[in-house]
């Protein structure tokens, strides 16, 4: 059982370190559908894991003198997404304590994640034929950082893709430094959602061994991933996304139907 979960981890955090969606986006559905542990300790460890694979992507990019991070742009935003975090994990522990069937918030995750795929897949099959913007107030970012890191605590995915959207649209980003910009969004916001655990005490029981092959998984993931980033072409890594998106959109409709039973 422990290979299956570093498998998850590791193929998910490699196509997430080369997209920039963080991994979350795969291995929360995919443990959802597997259905061996409950939404919340699912939901805090698929984010522990985010964390643990884009804190050595964006430490790696920072001390290897290849950060294309823009501090006019991709400080406020991760700042925002800081404090969006925090908002997001407080929102979850909130609807957890409404519902007396947990099982429904995991409907309800796994719905709303639907939605943001099958809108990430709409935008990037259009998204020549939207105009993008270049937002560079600082107050702008913020702000739009707060949405992301509210969303990605919430739905336990770390970011996904619903962060190289809002790169894409409101900055005009080409894909490498969305995927640069946006892992960096998602250690912040990832941090932070795991700090507000730590303080309100609502880290959910889970068996230690479970973690370290996660942790494991998404770091090595994560290392192979940059790897293969930096040989692919853009035009490469928009087309598997796009599959990503796909499969992911199939995912989500199964656990809905499985919470639903």
């Amino acid at each position: 059982m422990l290979f299956g979960f570093f498998l998850i981890c590791f193929v998910a955090s490699v196509i997430g370190a080369i997209c920039g969606i963080g991994g979350g986006v795969i291995i929360k559905p995919v443990l959802d559908a597997f259905g061996i542990l409950d939404v919340r300790t699912i939901s805090f460890l698929s984010g522990t894991t985010v964390l643990a694979m884009t804190s050595y992507s964006v430490l790696c990019s920072k001390f290897g003198g290849e950060s294309h991070v823009s501090r006019k742009i991709g400080l406020p935003l991760a700042v925002g997404a800081a404090c969006g975090g925090i908002l997001g994990q407080v929102l979850f522990q909130y609807i957890l304590t409404l519902s007396a069937n947990k099982d429904r918030v995991g409907a309800v995750q796994a719905f709303c994640l639907l939605l943001v795929t099958l809108g990430t897949l709409l935008y990037t099959l259009y998204k020549d034929q939207i105009p993008a913007h270049r937002v560079e107030r600082m107050s702008y970012c913020f702000i739009i950082g707060i949405f992301l890191g509210l969303v990605s605590s919430f739905l336990g995915i770390g970011g996904g893709p619903i962060n190289l959207v809002a790169l894409f649209f409101f900055f005009s980003m080409p894909v490498k430094a969305a995927v640069e910009n946006s892992l960096y969004t998602i250690f912040f916001a990832q941090m932070a959602s795991l700090m507000q655990s730590v303080f309100m005490h609502s880290i959910p029981d889970f068996v230690s061994g479970i973690l370290a092959v996660m942790v494991f998984g998404g770091i090595l993931g994560g290392f192979c991933g940059r790897r293969l980033n930096k040989r692919l072409q853009e035009e490469t890594i928009e087309h598997l996304f796009i599959a990503l998106m796909v499969a992911m959109l199939f995912i989500n409709l199964y656990d809905i139907y499985k919470f639903m039973q």
